[in-house]
């Protein structure tokens, strides 16, 4: 099978970012005068819910029974958001946050053989752009043809809202494509959209149940060997 488009999820997949946000969420809870403090162990667990905003609703419902929600609650976890998101991108900025092994030269060699991709993700736009921006330089756009990310969907991963709109702008089928992902929520919404998919671990996902997925890999450090595993060596 000829592939003619890779969708790339973000977080944990182009970069290891997951400690990152982490960071992120409790220098915004700090910043609120929140003694809230998300240790390694405990994000672990809200990494179960994807999206920034959906995972602090998940840990005040499910971790801070007696927390009082404040009257307008919804623009309360809006700002708390906002402000995590500019700590992360901060970070990113500064150079701490680089692209995974071989997926730089993946984009562009998959450009180079005149491949779509494609970003579909539950993280914000400005995540997004930041991160790329220091990856593959402030053009970073001319390598995609298509970026789903955010609030974009009505519904995030595990649903296949997100890849299912991305189908769409590239105007492909499912089964010309591939996705690549890192977690069990990335699989399941992948799959759900009749996609191909590829895991790449991180040490959040690692024990996770990958079932259903066509290969699961450390990272893509020998990409001669995920070119041939994929069908694609003689082009690449």
């Amino acid at each position: 099978m000829t592939i003619q488009a890779i969708i790339f999820d973000v977080d944990g997949t182009l970069a290891d970012t997951e400690d990152a946000h982490r960071i992120a969420f409790n220098q915004a809870f700090a910043k609120n005068g929140l003694d809230w403090n998300w240790d390694v162990a405990l994000y672990d667990k809200l990494l179960k819910v994807t999206g920034g905003k959906e995972r602090i609703k998940y840990f005040v419902e499910d971790f801070l029974k007696d927390f009082t929600k404040p009257a307008d609650y919804e623009a309360f976890v809006k700002n708390l958001h906002v402000q995590k998101t500019a700590h992360y991108t901060a970070a990113l900025r500064d150079g701490h946050i680089p692209l995974r092994p071989g997926i730089k030269q993946l984009i562009r060699d998959a450009r180079q053989a005149g491949l779509k991709l494609a970003i579909a993700t539950t993280t914000s736009p400005e995540n997004v752009a930041a991160l790329l921006e220091m990856g593959l330089g402030r053009d970073w756009t001319k390598y995609f043809d298509a970026v789903g990310c955010g609030d974009i969907v009505p519904l995030k991963k595990p649903a296949p809202d997100i890849y299912n709109w991305v189908l769409a702008e590239l105007k492909l089928a499912p089964q010309d494509c591939i996705a690549l992902e890192d977690s069990y929520n990335g699989l399941r919404s992948a799959l759900a959209a009749g996609i191909r998919t590829y895991i790449t671990t991180n040490p959040y996902t690692c024990k996770q149940d990958f079932s259903g997925a066509a290969a699961v890999l450390d990272d893509l450090s020998d990409l001669p060997g995920f070119y041939e595993l994929i069908g694609f060596a003689s082009s690449l």
